[in-house]
């Protein structure tokens, strides 16, 4: 029998394969040279999709896993009417109640002080748009001086421009321009690249906080888990667009209206505490 293995990869502790045998596909997980999951493709199946029950299978074999049904459920715990729960919307500050209010304030915010299309080619926005960085806790006490050096400094309409750029479309010129704008400041974080084509676009873009969204697509099996890296490439961008597409039609019955929902979602599931559900 004729086997190559046309993909690797890796969820948590756990070595994945894709391999053809003899025109067939199978996914193999491994678990310290241990076989714990085999699936096989069926008719009319890619591999994409036979790379997806490999990390579903896998994913439910972990004691964190819940799925995207145990995702809805944890949300729902905190928030019984969905998005429409006046506490999930919420008129709270930054670090208040609610997940939504004071995120479309900094969106109202940018889109006054720097208007996406007059951000792509005009130049001095820099002091305005880092008072839009601290309208939000988005970002981490040690991200926010730096985003906060890049944009008082020399660099400031280059990182502008190239988020303007991204927000338009340009994903990877746009990633190439912030990253060289901001790695002399320590700030070429996926935090900092996203945040504004994010609140520009919200119907489009995505904003990646690393550390949840990545405990949250092992937790529902997704790809993402393995494909993230620190360094700013579109492909990481694309896995995590796939996530919360993912994830939109999963919980298409609580009408989540954009990528501001969706990010709120997966931040409450992985980061609420079980001993303070929301009123």
């Amino acid at each position: 029998m004729a086997a190559k293995t046309i993909r690797t990869g890796r969820l948590g502790k756990i070595d994945l394969r894709l391999v053809d045998l003899n025109g067939v596909l199978h996914g193999v997980a491994d678990e310290n040279g241990k076989r714990i999951v085999h699936v096989q493709a069926e008719s009319g199946e890619d591999g994409d999709r036979v790379w997806s029950k490999l990390q579903s299978e896998v994913g439910s074999k972990g004691v964190s896993y819940f799925g995207y049904d145990g995702a809805r459920a944890r949300f729902l715990k905190y928030f019984p009417d969905g998005f429409a729960s006046d506490a999930y919307v919420g008129d709270g500050d930054r670090n208040g109640t609610g997940e939504r209010a004071y995120k479309l304030r900094a969106k109202a915010m940018l889109e006054d002080v720097a208007p996406l299309e007059a951000a792509a080619t005009g130049s001095d926005f820099g002091p305005a748009v880092r008072r839009v960085f601290q309208a939000t806790n988005l970002l981490s006490p040690f991200e926010m001086p730096r985003i906060g050096d890049v944009l008082k400094g020399v660099n400031a309409d280059a990182f502008v421009r190239g988020a303007a750029r991204f927000a338009l479309g340009d994903v990877k010129a746009g990633l190439a321009e912030m990253e060289k704008a901001t790695k002399q400041d320590g700030a070429a974080k996926w935090t900092v690249a996203t945040y504004l084509p994010f609140l520009w676009r919200p119907d489009l873009h995505v904003f990646l906080k690393p550390e949840v969204t990545k405990d949250y697509a092992a937790r529902v099996g997704h790809r993402f888990a393995d494909a993230y890296e620190a360094a700013l490439r579109p492909e990481v961008y694309e896995s995590l667009r796939d996530l919360y597409g993912k994830t939109g039609a999963a919980i298409s019955d609580l009408g989540p209206r954009d990528n501001i929902d969706l990010q709120s979602f997966i931040w409450v599931v992985g980061e609420y505490k079980d001993e303070t559900p929301a009123e």
